[in-house]
């Protein structure tokens, strides 16, 4: 079955090692931030690699002392720009796997300790999936299964965020690792999927992952049997599985997204699989269409307005990224035809499909008008 269809949709291991209890307090990030323990992986391999770290902090204007002590979470599109910063001026474009290799299951606090006493991988994963905002609000974790094939997917949706393939494939490395500590360290998926273009040197990909990695396609994603997701954990403790997911329950009860971040979640994940529609979106809010409206416009925003957004920012995120044809592209956002696709292209940003991948050649950025704002009116294909 070939990986586009899987998107729209072993024996005894070792005991994992036991899972920390988290050592400072966790609390949610905000909407378009992300916990400061992922960014201070990112300022210990730019030291790795010889890199000034502070010198590119002061560039994509971050403050120091949010990679020092405390809990305060980093803007997600900041530290994007920062891991896109670096790798351009190390040379290193494999830096987001670098980042992901150095994250392990006890770093991930709460959820990590989560998942450590899920009953099986299939329940730790749904937790992560579920849970993901206790440590990003700025991408959304899918899982899906396909005649007897997993495909665990990372999508960054937060609209501000660049470099995306950076941030994709250092998520998929951390659920590497995870897996490897719930599995065996031996574990390894079928194939993984990667939004960006192939270059030269792809072989740190290899090695670490131990599978095939498909470059150009249309999501983030580790593939693996879905048998995988039946597999008990060694070691797990129920009563300390039902303190964590307790805990994870009241933070996110005290700090709840706003509606606007749920749709751009739930649109990030439905773009590429159907034409987002409103009403679809209303029923699983368990909201009547009016009310979801209304409930937006008190928010700034408008379903549309998120739907055009969603479609622009994906559409970015390929042309700059991938060498998909604009054909595809069209396709995989549910154009009726390409020329469709380059009227609302154009409606969004001033330019072609085609004039905007020219003009933006680096997988590392995803466009230059960060002021854009999607128009009000909806271009083809209808929402």
């Amino acid at each position: 079955m070939a990986p586009s269809a899987w998107v729209h949709a072993g024996g005894p291991s070792e005991p994992p090692a036991p899972a920390e209890q988290p050592s400072l307090p966790e609390t949610p990030p905000p909407v378009g931030f992300i916990h400061r323990g992922i960014a201070q992986e990112v300022y210990a391999v730019l030291v790795d690699l010889d890199a000034d770290p502070d010198t590119l902090l002061a560039e994509v204007c971050l403050d120091r002392r949010l990679f020092d002590g405390g809990g305060t979470p980093v803007p997600y599109a900041a530290l994007g720009r920062l891991i896109a910063l670096g790798a351009e001026r190390t040379g290193c474009r494999h830096l987001g796997l670098l980042i992901g290799q150095r994250t392990a299951l006890t770093s991930l606090g709460l959820i990590g300790l989560l998942m450590r006493h899920s009953g099986t991988v299939g329940d730790a994963l749904r937790a992560l999936e579920e849970h993901t905002g206790m440590h990003s609000r700025g991408a959304v974790v899918g899982l899906g299964i396909v005649g007897g094939v997993a495909v665990l997917s990372y999508s960054p949706y937060e609209p501000g965020a660049e470099g995306a393939a950076h941030h994709t494939e250092r998520a998929l490395a951390t659920v590497t690792n995870v897996l490897r500590a719930l599995c065996g360290a031996e574990w390894a998926p079928l194939e993984v999927l990667l939004p960006r273009s192939a270059f030269c040197d792809t072989a740190p990909y290899r090695g670490f992952f131990r599978a095939p990695v498909r470059f150009d396609e249309e999501v983030a994603a580790l593939v693996f049997p879905a048998e995988l997701l039946e597999q008990r954990i060694a070691g797990a403790d129920p009563a300390a599985h039902r303190d964590a997911e307790e805990q994870i329950r009241q933070l996110e009860a005290d700090q709840p997204p706003t509606l606007t971040d749920e749709v751009r979640r739930y649109l990030r994940t439905e773009v590429t699989r159907n034409r987002c529609k409103a009403e679809k979106t209303a029923r699983l809010k368990l909201l009547n269409r009016r009310t979801l409206s209304r409930r937006l416009r008190a928010e700034g925003t408008s379903f549309r307005q998120l739907a055009n957004e969603t479609q622009f920012r994906l559409a970015k995120q390929l042309l700059t990224g991938t060498s998909i044809s604009l054909a595809q592209i069209s396709a995989i956002l549910h154009f009726s035809e390409p020329a469709a696709f380059t009227h609302a292209f154009r409606r969004w940003s001033g330019a072609t499909p085609s004039a905007w991948r020219q003009a933006n050649p680096s997988c590392d950025a995803e466009g230059q008008r960060e002021d854009w704002q999607p128009e009000q009116l909806a271009p083809e294909p209808a929402v």
